[in-house]
């Protein structure tokens, strides 16, 4: 009897640790959070974030992705939507980024179930729309950086600041308003402000004699305006080149038009993320360690967090407790700000977007997230 009951104590504790292993990579909870994103080749940082979260969290995340041509494939925008919805066990969903089709499909979702929490960022479609179907809205504050690029620029030594841009960037709203706050505040702290126009990537020249601008013309600007010059530019693709010409010539480069450590920097100093995707620690050290070559060390930075995966990240976190209860407010700004907090530091702010025709969101959160300088 003692053999037979020491047998059955073995096998209870081998069950025990084998239910313990496996629960480790899956989730015990009967609810699951759903994140749409782009492809690698759309947005290869929110894909990473959503990919390490399934990582962590097993079945309690499903993920899905939105074709690369969405502008002209609306309806599989919104099957995609609605597919994951389909699932009963889903009591959330985010979507970064927001494109167009977004709000179609969380109103489609809405026709029969009206209780799953959606959570959007970069959202590309106009404010009020989508704040009216999503319960909470994000978006890179790019007006504010207007201010905030330029105090970063002051901080590193700028005595000028250079704008590069063309006629057709210049003729959007939020990078004009944005242009026209780089020169006010130039003004404010004494910096020298200056235009520069470059070719326009999608016109005659392409991005490669766009890029070829770059590469020609920046050091025109450092010899005649010396090394204490900050360069911005308005245009992605002409990130990679215009990093590497600061840190070639000793400028200053403060920010990208889209702040993320994963953001032309990678390109620019040949630093392959292989065996290291969504490893935001091991980019910034391999990042600081190639300014630190150049002799630009504290000359060139960036947000310490790429944003969009960042609200992936704190927009899975809220979901979690809202659905749990430890959250009981769909849009709780705090709770919000609590959950970026913990990824992107103390610094981080949001605030409300406000304009003339929809007035002031209480839904749609513009972000600000604190520098790390290299």
């Amino acid at each position: 009897m003692k053999k037979y009951l020491s047998l059955f104590l073995a096998l209870v504790m081998i069950l025990s640790v084998t239910t313990a292993l496996t629960s480790c990579g899956s989730s015990n909870v009967d609810y699951k959070i759903g994140i749409i994103t782009g492809t690698v080749s759309q947005g290869e940082e929110e894909y990473q974030a959503a990919v390490n979260l399934k990582e962590e969290y097993g079945d309690m995340v499903i993920t899905a992705t939105y074709p690369d041509n969405f502008s002209t494939e609306t309806e599989q925008v919104i099957s995609t939507c609605t597919n994951m919805a389909a699932d009963p066990a889903v009591k959330a969903i985010v979507w970064v980024q927001a494109v167009n089709g977004t709000t179609a499909a969380i109103q489609k979702v809405k026709e029969t179930r009206d209780d799953i929490l959606f959570i959007t960022g970069v959202c590309s479609e106009d404010p009020g729309v989508i704040a009216a179907a999503a319960d909470i809205c994000m978006l890179v504050d790019e007006i504010s950086m207007g201010t905030t690029i330029i105090d970063q620029a002051y901080a590193m030594g700028a005595k000028t600041f250079v704008h590069v841009s063309f006629e057709r960037h210049l003729g959007y709203a939020t990078i004009a308003a944005r242009r026209d706050l780089f020169e006010e505040n130039c003004n404010r702290l004494g910096i020298t402000y200056v235009e520069a126009t470059a070719p326009d990537p999608t016109g005659d020249a392409g991005v490669t004699g766009a890029q070829a601008w770059i590469t020609e013309n920046i050091k025109v600007y450092v010899d005649k305006y010396g090394k204490d010059t900050a360069f911005f530019s308005t245009n992605c693709s002409l990130q990679a080149p215009l990093i590497l010409e600061c840190a070639e010539l000793g400028a200053i480069y403060p920010q990208q038009c889209c702040p993320s450590p994963y953001h032309g920097y990678p390109s620019a100093f040949n630093i392959s993320t292989e065996g290291h995707e969504g490893d935001v620690p091991y980019m910034l050290e391999q990042i600081t360690e190639a300014v630190a070559s150049y002799g630009n060390t504290g000359r060139m930075s960036t947000w310490e967090v790429p944003v969009n995966m960042m609200m992936i990240e704190a927009g899975f976190n809220y979901a979690r407790k809202w659905i749990e209860g430890k959250i009981t407010d769909r849009c709780d700004e705090a709770a919000l700000l609590e959950e970026m907090k913990k990824i992107a530091g103390d610094a981080t702010t949001i605030t409300h977007y406000s304009d003339s025709a929809v007035g002031e969101l209480d839904n749609f959160f513009m972000i600000l997230c604190p520098f790390y300088n290299f």
